[in-house]
């Protein structure tokens, strides 16, 4: 009997506990469990504000290195006609997305702030990443709106794609003993559509360097001045044929004290042909150009060769090569020209940007070019005096330039790079002398 009264105890007593377990709802799983099923993105964007990009997109891990990405996000962009900005989104999947590749684009426009151009990459970022994150547990927690409905017209455009722009950047300096001024201002008009491309731009500098230079006695101080003055025009005239060929010409007419031209005027007929479609231009391109160009000039002073005013033929070849891809970017271009009156006035100028990620965290920039010099038919008769050196108010005699740049990081530790903190600004200040900065 006790026995028996002991069972009915333990029954009542489990009842309640079973009915209620079976129907109280599942507890949701925590953040933290939702963020561990997170897609691993890996955003390959220089231009992108990426601190704003992580605080918007929150239903993804991003993460610092590629390689430990299920999704690398490649953006590239181009100029489109108005002056604004197409940028090209590449989402190439890897390890469990391998082979799921898509591409979105997003088109901002010149007067565009930073804000909408940020917040429309952020969009279209969202929209490439949720395929992705669709084939996963946090499929359970996205929606999708949309915000409205638009009805399709056609674009009237009583400008007739051209675009017009002002603009001017006057600086000036000094202290006690030295000033200097410079003035200068452009004006463009570009009309670019998929069968012609029509740039035109003028523009004009004024430089002035003012410097003292003390006397024996006080009052006997004197100013010197330096003034250099630039103006050029240029124009440029391209058509489309297929996707591999363009043909067009360029016209530069320019004006420069530094290089003692009082007038110059180049036109140049060319030719160019691109390896691969112009379309694929955000991410490959491998360019062949060719111009023949007839020059005119007029000199301010007489030149080494005696000439005051000449009329030269010169032909060039240009081969440029871009290559943007997950393991980094390369860009390298090589030109070759001459004048057909004198084969050895001739120049070759090689430049190259080498960006390589390899390893976890090990990244390598490389930037570097070298000119070899022996054209420079405008130099002066005269040979620079010590000021002109100094003040560099004059083109100097050379027979190469270059210039070059290594940059080398390695970065460890936490392979998730989500949480953005504002405070006390980026934190990148540092000790000079007795003051933080």
């Amino acid at each position: 009997m006790q026995y028996l009264r002991s069972s009915l105890l333990i029954l009542a007593l489990a009842i309640p506990h079973l009915i209620f377990s079976q129907a109280a709802p599942q507890q949701p799983d925590t953040v933290d469990t939702i963020k561990r099923q997170a897609i691993k993105v890996y955003l390959d964007c220089r231009q992108c504000d990426e601190d704003f990009i992580r605080t918007e997109i929150t239903f993804v891990n991003f993460v610092r290195d590629r390689k430990d990405a299920q999704v690398h996000v490649l953006v590239t962009s181009q100029h489109t006609a108005s002056r604004g900005h197409e940028y090209t989104l590449a989402f190439i999947g890897q390890h469990d997305f391998a082979g799921k590749n898509d591409t979105l684009t997003y088109v901002s426009n010149e007067q565009d702030t930073d804000d909408i151009v940020r917040s429309g990459i952020v969009r279209t970022l969202k929209l490439g990443l949720a395929s992705y994150a669709a084939r996963t547990p946090l499929a359970d927690y996205l929606d999708l709106s949309f915000a409205r409905k638009v009805s399709p017209t056609a674009v009237e455009d009583r400008w007739d794609s051209w675009v017009f722009r002002l603009s001017t950047n006057p600086n000036f300096d000094g202290e006690e003993s030295r000033s200097s001024i410079d003035l200068n201002g452009s004006i463009s008009a570009d009309r670019i559509t998929e069968a012609l491309k029509i740039r035109l731009s003028l523009r004009g500098d004024y430089e002035e360097e003012k410097f003292k230079i003390e006397g024996e006695n006080d009052g006997d101080d004197e100013w010197e001045s330096s003034i250099t003055r630039d103006q050029s025009f240029s124009g440029l005239v391209v058509k489309s044929i297929t996707e591999h060929w363009s043909a067009g010409a360029s016209l530069m007419v320019n004006s420069s004290t530094y290089r003692n031209i009082q007038r110059g005027i180049t036109l140049s007929p060319a030719v160019e042909y691109n390896l691969f479609p112009y379309s694929e231009s955000t991410r490959r391109e491998l360019r062949f150009l060719y111009k023949l160009s007839p020059n005119d000039f007029q000199y301010i002073d007489s030149t080494r060769s005696g000439k005051i005013a000449e009329r030269l033929l010169s032909e060039s070849l240009g081969i440029t090569l871009e290559i943007t891809e997950r393991w980094g970017t390369m860009r390298t271009s090589l030109e070759a020209s001459h004048y057909f009156h004198d084969f050895n006035k001739n120049r070759l100028e090689l430049s190259s940007n080498l960006n390589l990620r390899f390893f976890k965290g090990l990244s390598l920039s490389l930037n570097g070019s070298i000119e070899m010099i022996h054209d420079q038919l405008s130099l002066r008769e005269e040979k620079p005096t010590e000021e002109d050196i100094y003040l560099e108010t004059e083109e100097l005699a050379t027979e190469f330039e270059y210039r070059g740049f290594i940059g080398l990081s390695y970065t460890f530790g936490s392979i998730y790079s989500n949480v953005v903190n504002p405070r006390f600004g980026d934190g990148r200040g540092g000790w000079r002398g007795d003051r933080f900065r």
